[in-house]
């Protein structure tokens, strides 16, 4: 992959701040090329954006990343994601979902300085917010444990947080983003629930059930993500669209899982992001969060309490 930074070429249309500065978003070419990346204002719009190549550091200084991986049953999977992490990368917080095999075993060998994070019930979203809230760094991103989102991504997720974003989402359908593992029904899907969101909360996003994403710590607060489930990539951007947070897209490819299978189960989690989506269209205000705490999350808690 080609090293070399790209800016934005800044136009009338570019992005400002609160006093009328352009925002420069950088990023990586993809196999050398230029690339175009979607940008979304809080009033909906979309602007999109040619690069032009610019030579900088790659490194993502001035912030702080903690990454999140939530994880259930990915021993085959799980060293291949952390051997390809980016060294600017300052924590990494894997959230165990009772994993039954070695997967924390041989994440603890490769990376002796993760962090293990248990959740109190299971369920993608639930694990995702046990890591977020578990996270210390500036700047927090979400990866996949199954090998189909590369960590060589990650600093597309963090230099337009760098550069006036709140939240950054990855796109498979932007040109230098796709998808090898998409089946027809869960493109149809995929397809059909973005064209709904733009629909019902007026904004224009490319790409919305996929979980490579990033956002600064500071909005975790303004998020208020309730989700137990797959859903939960669903409610991130909606919640960030009715906050009205700087958002970018970036484009990403999506491989199939190295090994094992799919957790998601297309009809099952479909519709789970169908309710999402018509309860935010009518509700105008957040959910409060109500976690269903299983046992054994009691006894580990009781158990680490009793050892402190």
């Amino acid at each position: 992959m080609d090293a070399t930074p790209v800016d934005i070429a800044i136009e009338d249309t570019a992005p400002t701040d609160s006093g009328g500065r352009a925002l420069h978003l950088s990023l990586l070419p993809v196999n050398g090329d230029v690339r175009t990346a979607g940008v979304h204002a809080t009033n909906g719009h979309h602007n999109g954006h040619a690069f032009s190549r610019y030579p900088a550091d790659t490194r993502t200084t001035g912030v702080t990343v903690s990454v999140i991986i939530p994880a259930l049953n990915e021993q085959h999977n799980i060293g291949w994601v952390l051997e390809r992490m980016p060294s600017t990368v300052d924590e990494v917080i894997l959230v165990d979902g009772y994993s039954t095999d070695r997967t924390v075993e041989i994440a603890r060998a490769m990376r002796p300085d993760i962090v293990v994070v248990g959740q109190a019930s299971r369920g993608k979203g639930e694990a995702l917010r046990a890591g977020f809230q578990a996270a210390t760094s500036d700047v927090i991103v979400m990866i996949d444990a199954d090998g189909s989102m590369d960590p060589g991504e990650i600093h597309r997720y963090v230099t337009p947080l760098m550069n006036g974003y709140d939240l950054v989402k990855g796109s498979r359908f932007l040109d230098g983003g796709g998808s090898t593992d998409l089946t027809p029904i869960r493109r149809f899907g995929s397809k059909a629930f973005v064209h709904m969101t733009n629909a019902l909360f007026f904004v224009r996003f490319t790409d919305l059930c996929y979980g490579f994403c990033s956002f600064r710590r500071e909005c975790l607060n303004g998020l208020a993500l309730t989700a137990q489930g797959f859903e939960i990539e669903t409610e991130i951007a909606v919640h960030a669209a009715k906050a009205q947070l700087r958002i970018a897209e970036v484009p990403s490819m999506e491989r199939e899982r190295r090994s094992g299978v799919s957790k998601l189960h297309a009809f099952r989690d479909g519709r789970r992001v169908l309710r999402t989506l018509v309860r935010e269209r009518l509700s105008s205000r957040n959910r409060p969060v109500v976690d269903p705490i299983s046992e054994r999350a009691l006894s580990d808690w009781r158990a680490a309490a009793e050892t402190t």
